[in-house]
């Protein structure tokens, strides 16, 4: 499926949509380059899931876990994952990513998941790409 944004808040409006159809377990996978609207996707999402937190890019931190609370969904942890920085796999893995991937109470998001291919062998994942359009604030969405 493609589909093009025309704003910030259009992507994160689709985040929102895109929530209605996750469940526990869902791994997220978002490809792009800075500036592509990964975050923004992500902000849609917690929206949506009732998460009143600021969301932003864990690029230093590499992980953030958001509670879901007062929600009738199973879901119970949104994780952000960002790894644009990640020297190795084993960062992630002492920082507890385990914990999460696949899990049934979690729906994992990770941006630049090429850097940790090795740990999402044999996960469900889908992937979710994002281009800059021929306008400033347009962005080309593919998922697959």
């Amino acid at each position: 499926m493609l589909l093009t944004t025309n704003s910030q808040s259009e992507t994160e409006r689709f985040g929102k949509k895109l929530s209605a159809k996750l469940r526990g377990g869902d791994i997220l996978l978002l490809s792009g380059d800075l500036g592509a609207g990964k975050t923004s996707l992500v902000k849609g999402l917690a929206k949506s899931l009732g998460i009143k937190h600021e969301i932003t890019s864990p690029t230093f931190t590499l992980m953030n876990t958001y509670k879901v609370q007062g929600s009738k969904s199973k879901v119970k942890n949104l994780v952000h994952i960002d790894t644009y920085r990640l020297k190795d796999e084993k960062e992630l893995l002492e920082i507890g990513v385990e914990d999460y991937l696949g899990k049934p109470d979690t729906i994992c998001v990770i941006e630049w998941p090429e850097k940790i291919s090795g740990l999402l062998k044999n996960k469900k994942t889908t992937s979710i790409s994002f281009e800059h359009g021929n306008k400033p604030e347009e962005r080309k969405i593919l998922i697959s």
